[in-house]
């Protein structure tokens, strides 16, 4: 047994150096460990956009514009209107043409007469009575310019419901005069000049009868002409008056009385 000794610690010496020589450097390297990526930040997605396509409205939109107003059951036909009281314009309407806007135009009641202030250039500003329509008529309008000696005065005869159709006797402040067949354009019937008008700041009667074919034209009791209208036809209609702006302002109107009466 003592013989077998060494042989046994030699071998014990060779195995624990070969095993310390494969730990320090023998044997094949360890494989290393992937490096971990960075994780791809993934682009943010933009909200998904409001539908544009809005459903149409299952009810008609309501018309906000002012209604005109519903004429007294008991207007007369014929009648001198004064303007005295803020009832007198309760069977009147009013509509504007040209290039201007409501919004520059002021009509009020003061006083004993309508004031008319037109705040605009090119602004003509029709005034019609509502309750009833005429064949034949004869109107007398009592007018007095406060502004500028640059307007226009009119009286209107056989006006549709339309107001697409009508006569108009139109009178600058200069003294011209047209005699108009309206039917969406204004085509003269007769136009010429007059010194029967008061120029200036003054007060004017003008009076247009309308009577079967035959159209008079008067100012401040002067017989202007009397025209024989067969062209157009107009036959009957809803009455009323014009004021108009030009070029130059302020143009502002009293209109003092309107009467109403057969020809």
């Amino acid at each position: 047994m003592k013989t077998l000794r060494p042989l046994f610690f030699f071998s014990s010496l060779l195995l624990i150096v070969g095993l310390a020589c494969s730990a320090l450097g023998g044997g094949s390297a360890p494989t290393q460990p992937a490096q971990p990526q960075q994780p791809v930040e993934q682009p943010t997605q933009p909200p998904a956009p409001a539908p544009t396509d809005v459903p149409p409205p299952t009810e008609a939109p309501v018309d906000t514009a002012t209604s005109a107003p519903e004429p007294s059951g008991s207007a007369p036909q014929f009648f001198k209107e004064e303007f005295d009281t803020s009832a007198a314009l309760d069977n009147w309407d009013h509509f504007s043409l040209g290039s201007g806007a409501d919004t520059d135009l002021v009509i009020k009641q003061e006083d004993d007469h309508v004031l008319f202030d037109l705040g605009d250039e090119d602004l003509y500003v029709y005034y019609v009575y509502l309750p009833h329509e005429y064949g034949n008529v004869s109107l007398t309008m009592n007018a007095q310019n406060r502004g500028r000696n640059n307007n226009n005065v009119s009286l209107v005869c056989r006006m549709n419901s339309d107001q697409t159709n009508w006569y108009e006797f139109s009178v600058e402040s200069g003294g011209l005069w047209y005699l108009y067949a309206v039917d969406g354009k204004y085509n003269i019937i007769d136009n010429g000049g007059t010194n029967a008008l008061k120029q200036g700041k003054e007060v004017n009667e003008y009076q247009l009868s309308c009577d079967g074919n035959k159209i008079t034209m008067s100012i401040n009791g002067s017989k202007i002409k009397t025209v024989t209208e067969t062209k157009y036809g107009f036959a009957d209609g809803m009455v009323g008056f014009n004021i108009s702006s030009l070029n130059v302002l302020p143009i502002t109107v009293e209109v003092n009385w309107f009467e109403v009466k057969e020809p």
